[in-house]
């Protein structure tokens, strides 16, 4: 997809993301500021003020976008929407009769996320990713590691978010980054440690463990509604962008086949039940998962989008019966 070196635009990759097993090894996010509610950190939670880059066909840009409708902060955070086929320059900006939904960026103009990296940071090597937080005042990006970002979504904007909804609440954290431990290595960056294996090995161990971590949740899911306690939390959002993407391109094209998500029963159900939480569903969109994901050259060649969307989330589901939803 190619990256920055120095400020300008390569078709090269990033060498260091493969290790000498072929495993996948995904480079962590380069800009880490945060904005808090008293602006103490130099960047103020202000409605208006800031910007989200994203791609509808990227989990973690997911995150953030299901973070802004269950927060009720899409009047206070604006959007562009980038298209989903892979360009030969990465995350691309531009009205698309076929992605209508995919608003080009009507606050900086780029056409490419790397100019924003690029006018942010002049010197800047390395990936350019989504989502990316940008802030209008200062003309710089604040944050683009999707983790960070949603936790400020989630707190820093009291006053501005349209509720007080806390998705991670103080008594539940130490749970919450248990399971967000084990399912962000297994099966977050698993399929991807799947996908992008550059030898059997690598390949097979990976397989194994997102299985196993499958098998698990599966289990924990029959006990209870959601993965901690007895309410929806960080934990949830942070899986439902893998669940929905899953059938659709992980499963063939990743070769992440063993079994479907519509397979497991729990997780199946417990993923259409987390779609039904209000504004959800909007954010979901399978067909630009498929475009997004087959058009990733190394993974198929011919570059032909399958005309399928095997995926039915508006189904109904049986997760009442654990306990209704408060």
């Amino acid at each position: 997809m190619g990256i920055l070196i120095n400020g300008v635009w390569t078709d090269e990759t990033l060498a260091e993301e493969t290790g000498r097993a072929g495993d996948f090894q995904r480079k962590e996010s380069a800009f880490r500021d945060c904005i808090t509610a008293n602006g103490s950190s130099g960047f103020r939670a202000e409605a208006g003020r800031y910007h989200l880059y994203v791609a509808h066909g990227c989990p973690w840009a997911h995150r953030t976008l299901i973070y802004r409708a269950v927060k009720g902060l899409e009047s206070a955070i604006s959007v562009a929407y980038a298209l989903p086929h892979v360009r030969a320059q990465g995350w691309t900006f531009e009205r698309n009769a076929r992605f209508p939904e995919c608003v080009p960026d009507e606050v900086n103009g780029f056409h490419y996320l790397h100019e924003a990296y690029s006018a942010a940071d002049p010197g800047y090597t390395g990936k350019v990713t989504v989502p990316t937080l940008w802030d209008k005042k200062t003309r710089k990006i604040v944050n683009n590691e999707s983790s960070e970002i949603i936790r400020m979504l989630n707190s820093e904007f009291v006053g501005t978010a349209g509720n007080d909804l806390d998705f991670y609440p103080a008594k539940l954290r130490e749970e919450i980054d248990m399971v967000n431990a084990r399912v962000y290595a297994t099966v977050n960056n698993g399929v991807y440690r799947c996908g992008f294996a550059r030898s059997q090995e690598a390949y097979d161990e990976s397989y194994d463990a997102l299985f196993a971590t499958l098998d698990w949740l599966e289990e924990r899911l029959g006990q209870r509604r959601y993965l901690v306690g007895d309410r929806i939390t960080e934990a949830d959002w942070r899986l439902l962008p893998t669940l929905v993407r899953f059938d659709v391109a992980y499963f063939s094209l990743f070769k992440c086949n063993r079994q479907r998500i519509a397979d497991f029963h729990n997780l199946s159900n417990y993923m259409r039940d987390l779609c039904s939480t209000p504004g959800v569903a909007a954010t979901v969109k399978p067909a630009q998962y498929v475009a997004n994901y087959y058009s990733i050259l190394r993974c198929n060649p011919t570059g032909i989008i399958p005309r399928g969307v095997p995926v039915d989330l508006s189904l109904p589901h049986d997760r009442d019966r654990l306990f209704p939803r408060g």
